[in-house]
């Protein structure tokens, strides 16, 4: 196969200018505001998070030795609230980083989450915890970070000065400075970033076979995913994590963008009752949760760096929400695109579920601007699967189906060109 050279998504570059074009009349200053915790009340078994204004979104799982429940807000610069001992257990927290707070309830004990919802103002967070036994916490908590997504914020009333004040939609943000980029030194070639998912203090699933858990699964692939695309001289390559390391899920897709990266792929391994179900899925974006998304992003304020590096700030929100949408969609589009390919290129070298393109309201998807695929590659639960996830020639195999995709996607798009 010939070397591939890549500029720029040729779509992307038409969409910017159009934007460009449309906002060049569209100048403003608008001051940000972040929100703060008022209180955590606990009201029976809920267990109720209050803001001075709406949030970007939470996060919630467990934690074992002890067992404890943790809960991240994001859009928060300032969690002081009293702690106190409660039915549930004791509940303590403060601020996490600069712009996320964390919520901790030190379990009396085991709870499974029975509701998890934002007020209808995006002012609260509820969280309905019901006892359960230790089993069911592991599996169903611990195993299983569950991410919401906040309300779509009402645009603040304009203040004295001729300027509006409305939720700030920070820039993509990372936990640590930005990763290394693999290959060859040439910014014609794409820009593949591989996400290892879960990590730290997040496990993923855990197989019944031997223990493995799915957070050294992923960073195993994910390395070799890497090292194959190197290799093959095709591709850049950067991993949102190379270490046992956590990051949250905002951040994993934030690096893609701070990159700009041409594509996004997120490594799982899945879990299931059913101990025989096998086999690898691809998932993107569902269409509903691409317009949620962009109405959640056109309420921002600042829409810095949304779309292609142009500034969406002094959009309205009615053109913000059509040029995103009309972005987001072509990204959706690539992504499906790619998410067949891969299935395709894939089923020569793994299992693969029979209709293995699957669409879900995954966090990790929902960059507007770079086309985004989560491969869950098969089951911890599964005896075969995970003897093949977790062993080096496996892993390789996984990696070949992967790259090859991967460089039959860009040689395809340069052909289109």
């Amino acid at each position: 196969m010939d070397r591939i050279f890549w500029t720029m998504r040729g779509s992307g570059r038409h969409m910017a200018a159009m934007i460009a074009l449309i906002l060049s009349l569209l100048i403003a200053y608008m001051p940000v505001h972040a929100s703060a915790i008022t209180g955590v009340r606990l009201q029976g078994d809920e267990l109720v998070v209050d803001f001075d204004a709406p949030v970007e979104g939470a996060s919630v799982f467990g934690l074992q030795g002890p067992d404890r429940v943790a809960i991240d807000v994001d859009g928060i610069n300032h969690a002081s609230f009293a702690e106190r001992d409660s039915a549930l257990g004791y509940v303590r927290g403060g601020q996490f980083d600069e712009d996320t707070a964390r919520i901790v309830v030190d379990l009396h004990q085991p709870v499974t989450l029975s509701d998890f919802r934002f007020a209808d103002d995006g002012r609260s967070l509820i969280l309905a915890l019901a006892r359960t036994s230790a089993t069911d916490f592991a599996r169903k908590l611990v195993a299983n970070r569950q991410s919401l997504l906040a309300p779509a914020m009402a645009r603040r009333v304009a203040e004295p000065g001729g300027y509006s004040v409305s939720m700030k939609l920070a820039p993509p943000r990372t936990s640590r400075n930005l990763p290394t980029i693999y290959g060859r030194d040439d910014p014609r070639l794409p820009l593949v970033v591989i996400d290892a998912g879960h990590g730290g203090h997040d496990p993923g699933a855990v197989s019944p076979h031997g223990g493995k858990l799915e957070k050294d699964v992923t960073l195993a692939i994910a390395k070799a995913v890497r090292d194959k695309l190197v290799a093959s001289g095709q591709a850049r390559v950067a991993l949102t994590r190379d270490t046992d390391s956590f990051i949250v899920l905002q951040n994993r897709y934030a690096i893609a963008r701070k990159l700009g990266a041409d594509l996004f792929i997120s490594i799982h391994a899945d879990s299931a009752e059913n101990q025989a179900a096998s086999g690898a899925t691809v998932y993107t974006l569902s269409e509903v949760a691409s317009d949620r998304e962009a109405q959640r992003l056109a309420s921002r304020e600042n829409k810095a760096d949304i779309i292609n590096g142009i500034n969406l700030g002094a959009a309205g929100d009615d053109l913000s929400s059509i040029l995103i949408d009309l972005t987001q969609r072509e990204t959706m589009n690539i992504s499906a695109d790619f998410a067949e390919l891969l299935a395709r290129e894939a089923k020569s070298n793994m299992r693969v579920k029979a209709n293995p393109h699957r669409f879900a309201s995954l966090m990790v998807l929902k960059a507007p601007d770079t086309p985004s695929v989560l491969f869950e590659t098969g089951y911890l639960t599964n005896e075969d699967d995970v003897a093949f996830l977790s062993s080096s020639a496996g892993q390789r195999r996984v990696a070949q189906g992967i790259s090859s995709a991967v460089q039959v996607h860009f040689a395809k798009k340069i052909a289109l060109r």
